[in-house]
């Protein structure tokens, strides 16, 4: 179990109860799983992206610990110049442990190294609850080995919660200690 799991068994959950006014734990919002997904686009050739998603893929299993899978397109579409089949992205879903262990490394590791980093976005939400979070460089986790990685890229994190509205799964993130932006007073005072 870890620190951050631990936290939210014996702090999140009650001060949510509380809060809430539930008497079950059940009742409380809580983090089902996290989704972990790059596309990547090669305008010249679709069917160079092979390598390149491959070494992605890599770079996801030293960051996450699972192997992803590499999203395949759907239906061909002429003007993209793609092809059924053809590789588009890298995807993984993370649950339980692996879940715990990947968020615990993004807010204790990873988000600290972003350079100039003011907080991440309290605007991301579904409106059922689920959290959007846009990662501009994979490089911030130390697991990646920057001698193999051919360029930067950003991928996202969306974080799959039981809330049913955006006002509980803030609190639920705010307590695990996400960092938001601060909002700033405009008043004038």
């Amino acid at each position: 179990m870890t620190q951050l799991q631990q936290h939210y068994k014996d702090t999140v959950v009650p001060a949510l109860k509380k809060e809430m006014g539930v008497q079950s734990e059940f009742a409380v919002p809580r983090l089902l799983k996290i989704v972990v997904n790059m596309g990547v686009s090669n305008p010249q050739d679709p069917r160079a992206r092979k390598p390149v998603l491959e070494n992605i893929a890599q770079q996801f299993m030293a960051i996450t610990g699972q192997k992803p899978n590499i999203t395949l397109a759907k239906k061909s579409i002429a003007t993209f110049k793609l092809r059924q089949g053809d590789p588009l992205g890298v995807s993984v879903t993370l649950r339980d442990n692996r879940m715990w262990q990947f968020f615990d490394k993004l807010l204790a590791v990873a988000l600290p190294r972003v350079k100039d980093f003011q907080g991440v976005p309290s605007t991301s939400f579904d409106g059922n609850g689920n959290y959007s979070l846009g990662i501009q460089e994979q490089i911030i986790f130390p697991e990646v080995n920057f001698d193999t990685v051919e360029s930067i890229r950003s991928f996202q994190a969306v974080f799959v919660t039981t809330a049913n509205n955006n006002a509980d799964a803030l609190r639920l993130f705010t307590l695990l200690g996400m960092p938001f932006v601060k909002k700033e007073d405009t008043s004038g005072k």
